[in-house]
């Protein structure tokens, strides 16, 4: 049951980077189309930064619950510095 919530979670995370990705795209194509006059691109730009938003959170609880575990990488990196 853990290790399906825990690819679940995964696999939102990964679908929301790709859906913000995309919304920028959006945006900027939508800003070139309209040259800045309408409000397609604000619209795309709200809809990336709640994504970020809902994409925040998750990260935020997968920590938590240990769902995602941060590899060390940066503590690697500082103790090879050190060295």
């Amino acid at each position: 049951m853990h290790v399906f919530l825990f690819m679940l979670i995964k696999s939102i995370v990964v679908i929301l980077l790709v859906t913000m990705v995309a919304s920028l795209g959006y945006a900027m194509l939508s800003m070139v189309r309209d040259k800045g006059r309408g409000t397609t691109t604000v619209k795309a730009l709200t809809y990336r930064v709640g994504i970020w938003v809902v994409l925040f959170g998750l990260i935020v609880i997968g920590l938590y619950t240990g769902a995602i575990k941060p590899s060390g990488s940066l503590q690697k990196a500082a103790v090879q510095v050190q060295e």
